[in-house]
């Protein structure tokens, strides 16, 4: 039948088509059966091949669409919570859908914020959000104690989202808030700047304050010198023949200490006999004001020191330290420099570090007159009374100064501690006679020669340069500046090991510390005042005896 109706066809195709290309194609629909066969199979496997096709690509599809899903986005985990997962509460924050580093990030806009609404007077909206903040944070500790569940991190998130919305409607955007946060840091610079003041003026006060307990010792040691005739019998022996000859005998070992501190000094003493090879060639000259004079001499009559000689004097025993001869002491009665000192205000006040009252002692200033004090002596070692000594000094008085005056450890390891930085570079006698980066020193530790401090005249150099400062311009207040002049290519440099210091302001490398010879607490931090440096009053309190009975009277540790 399907053969007969092609038959049919092509003979109504040659009847009514005369050309040769209908001839042609009446020629081809002649073809064999089996070629007929394969066309047919071959057109039926194309059609199952697309058909197979369109349903794969269906597929795709419709898994593509399951819910939650996103073609042109990277599938997002579902959060479980910090127990599920089995996260600490860093891990949570580090991931990318962290609830808590949206809730900490929403909280800090939010504080913004509400400053921002308080100052526009929108105090309902400020609230609104002051109540959002604290929900936000009680949500945080619950997050961080994984009791939280995903639900209500998701509400509290959206919850806090529609209120920064509102604030970008009230027009709080990001230049509005730019602008409030520069305001809120300018007033927190100056608080801090106001509190940084404050800080340095307390700090500065509790320096210079005398404990209570060092004020009873000296109140005790007065009544006790008086009252005890044992005291009295070893004044008189102090005053004997054999005493004086030992404060003139070049062959010891002499060490000048000014102070009016009794504790302090007892410390050095201490430390400095106990760690020589030979305590009992060590003689001590000590020199105080009026007020502290008994109480000194009563403390070294009453302890022995290994046998080391301690002579004791006070400032008034000098009658040729007047204002006819020291500089300092005529510049104290001037009223510009009471004015400096005391009363200037607002920005021609003078810092609050140069008003410290040893500054103005001639306690401080008895330094440079050294060689006057004791006439008869060659070489001392000049000690502060901010020290411990921890090794032998003894190897100090045979070091050889190559012809200079002082021995002394330089501190120009930073530019902060050349002269630059403790004199007036733009007045001209400064700026014509000093180089500007040569190295400081240090006092609190120095070998001092005597015969060549006399020669080189020294004490006069002092004098000139105290003289040509009256207006404080060449430098503000200290001993040190106008010891750096004075003693201006007259230093020998020491091995740094003899003197460290900063352990009363700053951090000291404990192998340095424990290399030192000679321990120094410059700075505020005294180690007597409670606010000393905790790490480094061991060294000190290590030659405090607090088993005395007076120390146990009015030292309470």
């Amino acid at each position: 039948m399907l053969g007969s109706n092609w038959i049919g066809s092509g003979f109504y195709l040659r009847n009514n088509n005369k050309s040769g290309a209908m001839r042609k194609r009446s020629f081809d629909l002649r073809r064999s059966s089996s070629r007929r066969r394969w066309s047919s199979f071959t057109g039926s496997l194309w059609a199952w091949i697309l058909v197979a096709g369109f349903c794969f690509l269906m597929l795709i599809v419709l898994l593509s669409r399951q819910p939650g899903s996103d073609p042109s986005l990277p599938e997002k985990p579902a959060y479980t919570g910090l127990t599920e997962q089995n996260l600490t509460i860093t891990d949570e924050m580090i991931s990318p859908y962290s609830f808590t580093r949206q809730l900490i990030e929403q909280i800090s806009l939010a504080k913004t914020l509400t400053t921002i609404a308080k100052e526009s007077n929108n105090l309902q909206f400020a609230s609104d959000l002051t109540a959002q903040i604290r929900k936000s944070q009680s949500h945080l500790s619950k997050l961080a104690t994984s009791s939280a569940r995903t639900d209500e991190s998701e509400q509290t998130i959206r919850d806090m989202a529609l209120l920064l919305f509102q604030a970008q409607q009230l027009h709080y955007d990001a230049s509005t808030v730019i602008l409030k946060l520069k305001g809120q840091i300018q007033a927190l610079e100056e608080k801090s700047k106001i509190e940084t003041e404050k800080s340095t003026k307390y700090g500065q006060i509790a320096a210079e304050m005398l404990p209570k307990g060092l004020f009873c010792l000296g109140v005790r040691l007065t009544t006790e010198w008086f009252k005890n005739p044992i005291l009295n019998n070893k004044r008189l022996l102090n005053g004997g023949v054999q005493f004086e000859e030992k404060l003139r005998d070049n062959n010891l070992y002499h060490y000048c200490i000014f102070s009016d501190n009794i504790l302090a000094v007892s410390v050095v003493v201490n430390s400095t006999t106990v760690n020589s090879n030979h305590p009992d060639k060590i003689v001590f000259h000590l020199v105080t004001d009026e007020v502290n004079f008994f109480p000194m001499k009563a403390w070294f009559s009453l302890n022995n020191y290994k046998g080391a000689t301690v002579e004791v004097r006070q400032v008034a025993d000098f009658h040729w330290l007047n204002t006819s001869y020291v500089p300092v002491l005529k510049q104290l009665q001037d009223s510009e420099t009471q004015n400096f000192y005391f009363t200037a205000t607002g920005e021609r006040a003078t810092p609050i570090k140069f008003r410290n009252p040893k500054y103005l002692s001639m306690l401080n200033h008895l330094r440079f007159y050294i060689p006057e004090i004791y006439p008869q002596l060659q070489k001392v070692v000049f000690l502060d009374d901010d020290v411990v000594v921890q090794k032998d000094l003894t190897e100090l008085f045979n070091i050889n100064l190559n012809g200079n005056v002082m021995g002394a450890v330089e501190t120009c390891m930073e530019t902060f501690h050349r002269f630059h930085k403790y004199l007036n570079y733009s007045h001209p006698l400064i700026r014509l006679h000093f180089d500007p980066d040569a190295c400081g020193w240090a006092f609190g530790m120095n070998i001092l020669d005597l015969k060549e401090w006399r020669l080189k005249n020294v004490t006069g150099i002092y004098h000139y340069w105290q003289e040509r400062n009256v207006d404080h311009t060449l430098w503000k207040l200290g001993t040190l500046p106008p010891g750096l002049l004075a003693f201006y290519g007259l230093v020998q440099p020491l091995d740094a090991r003899w003197h460290v210091l900063g352990l009363g302001y700053t951090n000291v490398d404990a192998k340095v510390i424990k290399e030192g010879a000679v321990l120094h607490y410059n700075g505020n931090l005294k180690p007597w005042l409670k606010i000393g440096m905790e790490k480094y009053k061991g060294f000190w309190d290590k030659y405090v005896d607090y088993s005395h009975p007076l120390l146990q009277q009015c030292i309470v540790r």
